[in-house]
């Protein structure tokens, strides 16, 4: 994990800025999240947390975690923003998608961006992995941090929080 400084942190906060408008279109009645991948300069894919297929009758929002039997490891209500995003980047631009950045966000029910907590996610964190995203960018109380995918990986599995 390194702390983004300088012209990077400047073209991140951007980003960051364009992640949080996508998650003003988040349907989740849990949390407003968005993520922007990005190659280069280009912004190649975009995601929103939502219902799967934005299907209302697959809304988990109200239901709790402990209802679901033990082998349902997935216990998150909606497809995440990371998902969306990288399904967003495979479909419309796969040949760009190795070694893009993703840059998530949180916002509160005021559109008001927040700090993104540890990684913890193993889900999105395999599945970026897998699509060839090379760098996660969250925001920290302390400033905009980069992990490589590998690192944001392993820390996800080690997560106790």
């Amino acid at each position: 994990m390194r702390y983004i400084k300088g012209k990077e942190e400047q073209e991140a906060i951007s980003h960051m800025n364009k992640a949080a408008e996508i998650a003003l279109k988040a349907t989740c009645r849990r949390a407003k999240c968005g993520t922007v991948i990005v190659n280069g300069n280009e912004i190649i894919g975009l995601g929103f947390n939502s219902p799967p297929g934005e299907i209302k009758s697959q809304r988990r929002c109200g239901c709790s975690k402990d209802s679901y039997h033990k082998k349902v490891t997935d216990k998150t209500c909606c497809t995440h923003a990371e998902q969306r995003a990288i399904f967003d980047a495979l479909k419309r631009n796969s040949s760009k998608i190795n070694g893009s950045k993703l840059y998530f966000i949180r916002i509160d029910e005021k559109g008001n961006k927040t700090f993104a907590g540890k990684p913890y996610c193993t889900m999105c964190s395999k599945s970026a992995l897998d699509a060839g995203v090379k760098e996660f960018i969250l925001w920290h109380d302390n400033g905009i941090c980069s992990y490589d995918t590998e690192e944001y990986n392993k820390k996800s599995f080690e997560y106790k929080e």
